[in-house]
């Protein structure tokens, strides 16, 4: 099977688009990064497959090797994945349970990925094995659900209210207390969210 690479450099042929017109239009500095991505020495995030793929007239999915016919749909797959840690980039992340599909409007919105969720600290609303879709992102408003990392611990999910002097993480489930951290715990530990939630879709 092709490689992410190997599928922009065909595309890129086909279309008669050069290296370094390639490269302008994505904000690239050089034809070489193109050249690096198309031999497979430099990675490329989810949110800019999309961005090739709308360059170059097809689908992320085709690009991702997802979908054998190139055209563009209106659907993108993004991973589902089982954790996020600390210090793990999320498009490096292995543990990939499954794919789920968005809208290829909703994808050039953002950087998505999808998190399947653990324990029942977010009943009754979203439940052990349900699955989020989350944009990323570093910062949401209070009272938004978010993915949060702390203290470098596996990421949870959460509501966040915000106050003066910090953050309380807030569980659905009242049988769970909130965990408050202050301002110095938010630098220190550290709380980092990573983004927030946009879609629940549930298991059965």
């Amino acid at each position: 099977m092709n490689t992410l690479g190997e599928k922009i450099k065909e595309r890129r042929r086909a279309a008669g688009i050069s290296q370094d017109f390639l490269a302008k239009k994505l904000g690239y500095r050089s034809r070489s990064t193109i050249a690096k991505i198309e031999s497979g020495e430099n990675d490329v995030s989810q949110a800019k497959i999309q961005a090739f793929a709308d360059a170059l007239d097809c689908s992320a999915a085709y690009l991702m090797g997802l979908n054998e016919n190139p055209s563009a749909n209106n659907s993108v797959k993004i991973p589902v994945l089982g954790r996020v840690a600390a210090g793990i980039p999320l498009e490096a992340v292995q543990d990939i349970l499954d794919f789920e599909e968005i809208s290829s409007e909703t994808a050039r919105n953002g950087e998505y990925f999808a998190l399947q969720i653990k324990g029942n600290s977010m009943e009754p609303r979203i439940c052990e094995g349900d699955v989020v879709i989350v944009r990323r992102q570093s910062e949401v408003e209070s009272g938004e659900i978010a993915i949060v990392l702390v203290n470098g611990n596996d990421a949870v999910c959460k509501k966040v209210m915000k106050h003066g002097s910090g953050i309380s993480l807030v569980s659905l489930n009242p049988a769970y207390e909130p965990m408050f951290f202050t301002n110095e715990e938010i630098n220190s530990l550290p709380v980092t969210i990573l983004g927030r939630m946009m879609e629940l879709r549930g298991k059965f």
